[in-house]
């Protein structure tokens, strides 16, 4: 059936979104929509639309499914427009927002079916130029549907097939509970010790320098977009409170432990945190998109980058990133290299040990 699917938000999620469904569905048209011209003009010298809306109101009438990846805040102002327009019978309406309950409420009296949605995977990298029809292999895609609406999930899951996400199905308060819990408060807190950090750098400038290593790794998803994580918190806010009244409490166990001079108390702190997180998935793809790191020593000589970077350009494997750890003061150093998943991880550690002499190693 050759259908018309209107994506509202061409940055990485819809225009991934509108890439893989268009090599999956090249009988669907795809239509795009953005707020920035510039981000239309590109989606389409690339070939990730077919076309772009002149505008919102002229194209989600002849949509026969719309996708919104837009903030939620946005979404719901959209939803407030979509429901005022004549639209076609049947059609289907989604979302890819980070917070699912505020949505399903919105969206209860709405005179189409509307579908929640929440593909969890993101990018070292944001906007159309970084999308990636493989963005979303084997992350999870949740969606918050209502009973009366399988026939319409169903239809959902074959447009979104060329993802090769696992599909979930949660009610929307679980969703925001559980990404609350293991994304949106680590988010948080990651915000939170580079904010510390950055006070104290003001009277050890020193450690800036020393913050490089674990330190940058460890607060490295509060490089996260602010504007984007602003509407996640607002739109997720009872939820967080409870969360980070937890937190707090926590906090202050470590207090009293400390206060106390209580030395096994503090170590079963620890332990506990330890065998918890061990029993974690290694590599799977969750709340939080996990991270594919290179770590190769390599000597300080002329062209050894150039050396490791043209191994693996000739191997074809794609580098999201390149660091050089500025903690060591011998003569070797670390190389880290960020890769786009876990095939790349393998293929870069393959590459660099068969034909170098450099030691390679995955944390």
């Amino acid at each position: 059936m050759n259908q018309q699917v209107l994506i509202i938000g061409l940055g990485l999620i819809g225009a991934s979104l509108a890439k893989g469904i268009r090599q999956t569905h090249p009988e669907t048209t795809v239509v795009g929509w953005d707020h920035s011209p510039t981000t239309c003009q590109t989606a389409i010298e690339k070939g990730i639309i077919d076309c772009c809306a002149k505008d919102f109101a002229t194209a989600a009438p002849t949509a026969d499914i719309i996708v919104f990846a837009t903030p939620v805040s946005v979404t719901l102002s959209y939803l407030e427009e979509l429901a005022q327009l004549r639209l076609k019978p049947g059609v289907i309406v989604t979302d890819a927002g980070s917070t699912k309950s505020v949505i399903m409420e919105a969206a209860t009296n709405l005179p189409f079916t509307f579908i929640g949605g929440h593909p969890m995977a993101g990018s070292h990298k944001s906007g159309v130029n970084a999308c990636d029809a493989d963005l979303f292999e084997n992350a999870y895609y949740i969606f918050t549907p209502l009973a009366k609406d399988q026939a319409a999930l169903q239809t959902l899951h074959e447009l979104f097939a060329g993802t090769r996400a696992k599909y979930v199905e949660l009610t929307a308060n679980e969703h925001d509970e559980i990404t609350g819990m293991l994304s949106h408060l680590p988010h948080i807190i990651a915000a939170s010790l580079v904010n510390q950090a950055d006070h104290f750098n003001q009277e050890h400038p020193r450690a800036k320098q020393l913050a490089a290593g674990g330190f940058r790794d460890l607060t490295r998803i509060a490089s996260s977009d602010p504007l984007m994580w602003t509407d996640i918190l607002l739109s997720n806010r009872e939820t967080l409170m409870s969360q980070l009244t937890l937190w707090q409490e926590q906090m202050s166990k470590v207090q009293r432990l400390l206060i106390h001079r209580d030395r096994e108390g503090i170590y079963q702190f620890f332990h506990h945190a330890r065998d918890t997180r061990d029993r974690l998935p290694v590599h799977k793809n969750g709340a939080i998109p996990a991270f594919y790191d290179l770590y190769v020593d390599v000597p300080d000589i002329p062209g050894v980058l150039a050396e490791v970077t043209g191994l693996l350009g000739e191997a074809g494997i794609s580098i999201i990133n390149l660091k050089i750890q500025e903690t060591r003061e011998d003569i070797q150093g670390v190389l880290q290299i960020s890769l786009k998943n876990q095939r790349d991880l393998e293929a870069a550690k393959t590459c660099l040990t068969t034909q170098t002499p450099y030691t390679c190693r995955v944390k």
